[in-house]
């Protein structure tokens, strides 16, 4: 701004003293406009983000909510079959004698007879003597439905704590009435998903069935007792329309406003509620604003003061002039190191007072470089110059908006038409008077890289194909669209042989297979088609439209056909590999991608079943695998329950004196119908399904009891190992789990050996690292099983430091043929001494065999030559009894 020259020192100097004060109050203006938009604008945020928080913890807390539930159904539903087909009179506390419903969690589990009578019960003293008039016991007698029912437990389970009752109806074998199973699970075991830690100190968590008839709650990190005082109120539950949002005190007994999100469950008719405290959630924003405010007022104050000391030295103008000049320097050198471009624009106005347009009376050189011109050529522009065509009057339509309301803030892409030099700019207008002092930000690389976040959260990254997130976020969007195109197919592509390459030729390989395949895969597809790495070697392929199975089939037939060439890997490497197709149609075959995909996939196994290297269409009978592995599962909880496990022993004996040294345990599964069932034919099943953690811990305990028998018989012990899956270590505890049974049976821990897969070891995680140094802490000796199977490295046997490596049978085998056989098992043998650790050779089975073994110093054998796993009758009295030394079989 300019000042025109006075006539005389006093009259310049009076206007001076006019001046000063009139720009410190626009600049004061100024500075509490923007001071007050950004509170404003940091308030919303918070509010925002508190909602979204809130929706978050709901979200995960249904799912929580979601599961305990599906365990307490799971329980429930084996005790139903467990008391229909036994009538066990003490079912339950025999359960519990086994350590079964020892948590704290469960209150009481019982059987109810149809008088209201307790039968069996985990606490019968815990449980009214009868509930013939409870509602939930009416609802089971009265209706013919086995379904699970939730409801907060009446007056009498528990005086102390809030209970929650899980109940299933019970049939006689003519179907009639036969009572109930009652489950009263303490309610804190659902409301302790965060505590207050998380949720801050009003947070809230609560469970409610749908219907509104009960709900429990945590306010904090207690859970309400039975009768106690509630914070939620039955409106706020009541009303849940819509998303998250934020709930006045009215909306709470203690009268704090919440931010509460729901999620009602996708399984059961209950939901789970999560409520913040607003206070908490704001008081950052609160803060800042505080924090601005004060910056705020010791700005103004220092304003005013300026203002006034100008004032005063106006009447000083020679010294003025000097101190104006330093001014307009600093403020210059300040703007000029920027990065950002600062401008200042005036509106220019027609006859009728109406602005047309804006010009830059000020600028910086990095605004200016934005343009790519210089400072003295950007000043006195016109806005509408600046940017020509349809962009420059939006930028001037902007202009005029930022000087109606007094501020303006975005963030936009720049057309291609404008002189800008870069993609995307922050632009921020804040009125000042009768002008706009502008802000314009280069944020290219930060859009780039927020960009590039996306696109490689949708992406894979070694194909560089869509990958399953995109599938499973995209797919509804498509379903819409193939409605109106004429339906879509979903085939579920898996490579037949892709793990035998991973396995033979390393990891590196197999990822260079599965970019040929997408490669490949991509060739054979149409430009509207879409192709999906689904995980590991599955791959998706979306056709649409898709309108008949011969298109389809003909475009399956062509896949497989492609897949059946070798693919070149480079340096003279071939791979071949197949592909198994699975065929799902929309609408046919399901409506929803997981119903698509989940048919695909069960379409992909039948057609690997029946000979690799084909297609084969979903149809419903192909479900009929899906019951066989249920039967499965539930045979083998069968088992756990009735105790059909037993351990046979196989005898380790010194190769040169064939004295016994230790022995391992094999699990046997005695099938009450088909008789000794081998443990290839579940434990595989087992690992996959998880239920190798309960049958490991009966190994365990078995194991324990065994030695305990045989040290009260007399008998001269040896150690004995145990098999631990990679599931019981992915689990936890499992050195807990040991310590407690030896403690229990009073077995020293020298006597117990741990042999863990050479595979479950890769993984190499700090939590099993720990788990294993919590074995040896117990003074339990570690074994590798199956040795040579695995990629194990010299480092990863050091860091693991285990006590015995024990061979895999193969390499036992080419122990008869000589040559390099040898050569590698004495490798082995030498690694091994020379890390401290004892060999023990599996799968002896010639006596050429043995003699070899001998001869490396291996320190002990195993295998049918020597004996055959036998049951502990046998082996105690084969092995355990003096003198100690084993027979070598024929």
């Amino acid at each position: 701004m300019k000042i025109p020259a006075a006539s005389s020192p006093s009259r310049t100097n009076t206007i001076l003293a006019i001046v000063w004060p009139v720009l410190a109050v626009l600049c004061c203006a100024a500075l509490w406009a923007v001071t007050i938009l950004r509170a404003d604008g940091d308030a919303e945020r918070a509010r925002l983000l508190l909602l979204k928080e809130a929706d978050t913890y709901a979200q995960a807390y249904e799912q929580y909510v979601t599961r305990s539930i599906a365990q307490m159904d799971q329980i429930t539903m084996q005790l139903k079959h467990s008391w229909e087909h036994g009538q066990r009179q003490t079912l339950l506390e025999d359960m519990r004698a086994d350590g079964m419903f020892t948590d704290h969690a469960f209150v009481a589990v019982s059987i109810v007879g149809p008088d209201g009578k307790v039968r069996s019960s985990t606490r019968r003293n815990g449980l009214p003597d009868k509930l013939l008039d409870a509602a939930f016991f009416v609802q089971h007698r009265d209706s013919n439905s086995s379904a699970l029912r939730v409801d907060i437990a009446p007056g009498g389970f528990d005086a102390t704590r809030e209970v929650v009752l899980f109940t299933r109806r019970l049939d006689r074998a003519d179907e009639e009435f036969d009572g109930i199973v009652v489950m009263a699970v303490d309610a804190a075991y659902f409301t302790s998903f965060v505590g207050q830690s998380t949720l801050g100190a009003d947070g809230l968590l609560a469970m409610a069935d749908t219907a509104g008839r009960f709900w429990i709650e945590q306010a904090g990190d207690e859970t309400g007792r039975p009768g106690g005082p509630r914070v939620l109120e039955q409106r706020s539950l009541a009303a849940r329309a819509g998303g998250p949002r934020l709930v006045v005190g009215e909306g709470f007994v203690d009268g704090v406003a919440r931010a509460m999100g729901w999620r009602d469950s996708a399984v059961y008719p209950v939901v789970a509620m999560v409520a913040l405290s607003q206070r908490d959630g704001s008081a950052a924003a609160q803060a800042y604003w505080e924090e601005s405010r004060d910056r705020a007022v010791a700005g103004s104050v220092a304003l005013a003061l300026m203002a006034g000391l100008a004032s005063l030295l106006s009447l000083r103008a020679a010294s003025r002039a000097r101190e104006h000049e330093a001014v307009r320097l600093a403020y210059r050198t300040a703007t000029e190191s920027a990065n950002d471009g600062f401008y200042m624009a005036a509106p220019v106005r027609d006859r009728k007072g109406q602005i047309v347009d804006f010009r830059i009376v000020d600028c910086n050189e990095r605004g200016a470089s934005f343009y790519g011109m210089t400072r003295g050529d950007l000043v006195g522009r016109a806005v509408s110059t600046m940017d020509r065509g349809a962009s420059g009057d939006e930028i001037v339509a902007t202009y005029r908006m930022a000087m109606s309301t007094g501020f303006f803030e975005e963030d936009r892409r720049m057309p291609v038409d404008t002189r800008l030099a870069f993609a995307w700019g922050r632009r921020r207008l804040v009125r000042v008077g009768d002008g706009l002092a502008v802000t314009l930000q280069d944020i290219s690389e930060r859009k780039k890289y927020e960009t590039e976040m996306e696109r490689l959260a949708n992406q894979d990254s070694l194909t560089g194909l869509r990958n399953r997130s995109w599938l499973l976020n995209h797919v509804p969007t498509l379903l819409d669209a193939a409605a109106r195109e004429g339906g879509l197919a979903l085939l579920f592509v898996d490579l037949d042989e892709f793990k035998q390459v991973n396995d033979t030729h390393g990891h590196a390989v197999g990822d260079g297979l599965l970019v040929a395949a997408a490669r490949r895969l991509g060739a054979l597809m149409r430009p509207g088609d879409e192709i999906v790495r689904f995980g590991g070697d599955e791959f998706v392929v979306l056709m649409r439209p898709a309108r008949d199975e011969f298109q389809v089939a003909a475009v399956a037939e062509r896949i497989v056909a492609a897949f059946a060439r070798p693919f070149a890997l480079g340096e003279g490497l071939q791979a071949s590999v197949g592909a198994s197709i699975g065929i799902a149609m929309f609408p046919r075959d399901g409506a929803d991608a997981g119903t698509l995909i989940r048919h695909a996939d069960i379409a992909m196994y039948a057609a690997k079943h029946e000979g690799k290297g084909q297609h084969r269409f979903y149809d419903e009978t192909l479900s009929g695998g899906i019951q066989k592995r249920a039967r499965l599962k539930q045979e083998l909880l069968d088992a756990i329950a009735g105790k059909q496990f037993v351990l046979h022993y196989q005898p380790r004996v010194d190769p040169v004196s064939k004295r016994l040294l230790s022995m391992e345990a094999l699990l046997r599964w005695r099938h009450p119908e088909h008789g000794m069932v081998a443990p290839g034919e579940f434990i595989p099943f087992a690992e996959a399904s998880g239920l190798i953690v309960p049958i490991g811990d009966i190994v365990i305990e078995q194991a324990c009891a065994q030695l305990a028998a045989w040290r009260r018989q007399g008998a001269r012990l040896v150690p004995v190992s145990i098999n631990v899956s990679a599931c019981q270590f992915e689990r936890g505890g499992i050195a807990g789990r040991i310590a407690a049974a030896l403690e229990h049976h009073g077995v020293p821990a020298a006597l117990l050996e741990v042999e863990i897969t050479e595979s479950a070891m890769m993984d190499h995680r700090e939590d099993i690292l720990a788990e294993l140094a919590a074995l040896r802490a117990l003074g339990v000796k570690l074994h590798i099983d199956d040795f040579g199977t695995g990629y194990s490295s010299l480092s990863q046997l050091r860091t693991l430091r285990m006590d015995v490596l024990k061979v895999d049978r193969a390499f036992t085998a080419e122990l008869d043929g000589g040559g390099e056989g040898r050569v590698f098992f004495e490798a082995i043998v030498s690694m091994a001494h020379a890390l401290g650790m004892a060999v023990v050779a599996e799968g002896v089975e010639t006596a050429a065999q043995l003699q070899v073994l001998r001869e490396l110093g291996c320190n002990e054998v195993q295998g049918y030559f020597i004996s055959r796993p036998l049951g502990a009758d046998d082996i105690a009295g084969r092995y355990l009894a003096l003198p100690v030394e084993a027979e070598a079989c024929a």
